[in-house]
């Protein structure tokens, strides 16, 4: 209880620009933490479901049955449903529209699962810079309000007659505060940085996969109807 008393003591001791740097880095702290959760929750659900939407489409189910229950059922994150429909939603409507080139209908459909990649991979990345803000700048702001409150002590200094250790010990605590809460928010920024990013790039490499797979599988359709 004491420590606890004392670290308040000191927060509420501190000067208006350390106080400043402490609120800017816990609230960068906290945005930081929604969104390693929201990511963790989003990519976990992406990965399940991709799992799920591959077993279905090699089962051998027909490829028109599959697309229609994708149209009429929810899928919660995936990205393979929507490179699925993106492609052969275009292959459906070129060939239905009496296109006789079959390049030209296999070049439509796979630029159409390239759209739909690079959607995925937005949606996927999305508040990854940010963490990546964090964990690259919080240290030097918790660095700042440290330089800060040494230059105040050093200050302080000057208009005492004999310094003693007791005199320049709280502004280098508070000093040194600032760092230890840069460290924290940026900390765990970093590691959900780094694992999110591998996990996104699984799934950008498994979405590729599995469009190169989906378009042999045209491919094939396309050329039969010669």
């Amino acid at each position: 209880m004491a420590e606890s008393m004392s670290l308040w003591a000191l927060i509420g001791n501190s000067s208006w620009i350390a106080l400043l740097v402490l609120l800017l880095l816990v609230a960068a702290s906290l945005v930081s933490w929604v969104m390693i959760i929201q990511r963790h929750i989003l990519l976990r659900n992406a990965l399940k479901a991709m799992v799920a939407f591959e077993d279905r489409f090699w089962s051998g189910m027909d490829l028109i049955v599959l697309y229609r229950d994708v149209q009429n059922e929810e899928y919660f994150n995936s990205g393979l449903e929507q490179i699925f429909k993106a492609g052969f939603s275009e292959f459906t409507r070129l060939c239905n529209q009496g296109t006789e080139d079959p390049d030209a209908v296999m070049e439509g459909a796979q630029r159409a699962m390239r759209v739909a990649i690079s959607r995925e991979q937005e949606r996927l990345e999305t508040n990854l810079p940010f963490l990546a803000s964090v964990g690259s700048t919080c240290p030097y702001l918790g660095l700042f309000g440290t330089v800060v409150g040494i230059m105040n002590s050093f200050r302080g200094l000057a208009v005492v007659q004999q310094p003693t250790l007791a005199s320049v010990a709280p502004g280098i605590a508070e000093a040194l505060l600032t760092t230890a809460v840069g460290l924290v928010a940026a900390i765990p920024a970093v590691v959900a940085y780094n694992r999110y990013a591998s996990r996104v790039e699984v799934l950008l490499s498994n979405y590729e996969t599995f469009a190169d797979e989906f378009s042999s599988i045209l491919h094939r359709k396309v050329y039969s109807r010669k």
